[in-house]
């Protein structure tokens, strides 16, 4: 039997490769003779620079740059064929904070600009941008005023800061732009299709999980309308209900307003560079997964994005998630059987453990390949 394994990150327990590894394990106690093919994969969160990397083969670098909070840090990106490759988590990212340090009217992108200009200032045009994790909600100002863009108040005052200066901005002056970015282009790799603003934006999704509380939530909305105004203004073009605007708090929607950039599923991306339809053409069966699976993983996480891959091309596919929380978009999916890691009983912060982690999947893997090599 030839099987296809494509898992996603299993978050705070086990990387793509690691689970990967443990659910072939168990499949081959069982079948020894099936032919297993791993890849990592990831949709533009957590994982995605790894994968890319990997994937590509890149090389690794480093750039000094500024945490969510101003505080100095040395970030890593990667470099493969040309291509800059860099995850906005590095240096805006909520791994970076403490839970006592979240705050998006403070916290700022400063520091994914800086490391953009270190790549300009080295010759590199071409960019891919992962913008999963974030901590912030400043719309992308903070990366924009590292490459340059100016942003003032109705007295004329220079603003710097994070989500707290939108509702103040009265004037953005582009002239100051680095002018290598005339001549680059942006590519974003995104697991969210939010607008900028409303319901289903950037604000009222996301900034409650980057420490906003209600009051926060607000006036980092109002700020926003009002930040997408001004920008309307600057550039005459409006991005702010492009899927993907919201984007770690709208920092997709200045990448859009500012850079050109072009937005692609990041599973997408993850999937051209690892070569999976190829891999995927002559296999039996394919197994996907990632920690959770629950009605996002239809809705552009990357066990969905390997379903319609696999649809496509009439292949059989299994989901397997440490946890699930049943839906009908998961239930109604083709997924042809969806399985748990984790045994009834169990806490979930043993189920976590890296080691109690792979004999899961590997005790998992035992059931699914005595399922389909019987």
């Amino acid at each position: 039997m030839k099987l296809l394994v494509a898992f996603d990150s299993f978050k705070g327990s086990l990387t793509s490769l690691e689970a990967a590894e443990a659910l072939a394990e168990g499949w081959q106690s069982v079948d020894p003779t099936a032919e297993i093919r791993k890849v990592a994969i990831a949709d533009g969160g957590e994982g995605t620079l790894g994968a890319l990397v990997g994937a590509m083969g890149g090389e690794w670098r480093e750039a000094k740059a500024s945490d969510p909070i101003g505080r100095p840090i040395v970030a890593r990106y990667g470099v493969a064929n040309g291509v800059i490759i860099i995850e906005s988590a590095t240096a805006c990212g909520l791994t970076l904070l403490s839970h006592a340090e979240r705050n998006p009217l403070i916290t700022t992108t400063y520091g994914l600009g800086e490391i953009i200009r270190s790549a300009l200032d080295s010759g590199y045009r071409d960019f891919i941008l992962t913008l999963g994790g974030s901590a912030t909600n400043d719309g992308g100002v903070g990366m924009l005023q590292a490459l340059g863009y100016r942003f003032y108040d109705s007295a004329g005052n220079e603003l710097n800061g994070g989500g707290a200066i939108l509702q103040k901005i009265a004037k953005i002056e582009c002239q100051g732009a680095h002018p290598a970015l005339r001549e680059s282009h942006f590519t974003i790799a995104s697991d969210v299709d939010n607008p900028l603003l409303d319901e289903r934006g950037a604000t009222r999704i996301y900034a409650p999980q980057k420490g906003a509380d209600g009051a926060m939530v607000e006036e980092l909305e109002q700020g926003m309308a009002n930040y997408a105004e001004r920008v309307q203004e600057a550039i005459n073009k409006d991005f702010s209900n492009t899927r993907g605007a919201g984007a770690a708090g709208g920092l997709g929607y200045a990448l859009l307003s500012f850079m050109g950039a072009t937005i692609r599923p990041g599973i997408d991306i993850v999937i051209d560079a690892t070569g999976l339809k190829e891999l995927a053409k002559d296999c039996d069966l394919i197994v996907t997964g990632e920690g959770r699976l629950d009605r996002q993983t239809t809705m552009g996480k990357a066990p969905g994005g390997i379903l319609r891959i696999a649809r496509e091309m009439g292949k059989r596919v299994v989901a397997v998630g440490g946890t699930i929380d049943h839906c009908k978009e998961l239930d109604n999916s083709d997924f042809e059987a969806l399985y748990a890691t984790m045994p009834e009983g169990m806490s979930l912060d043993r189920a976590m453990q890296s080691e109690v982690a792979k004999e899961n999947l590997r005790r998992t893997a035992q059931l699914i390949a005595k399922r389909y090599t019987r």
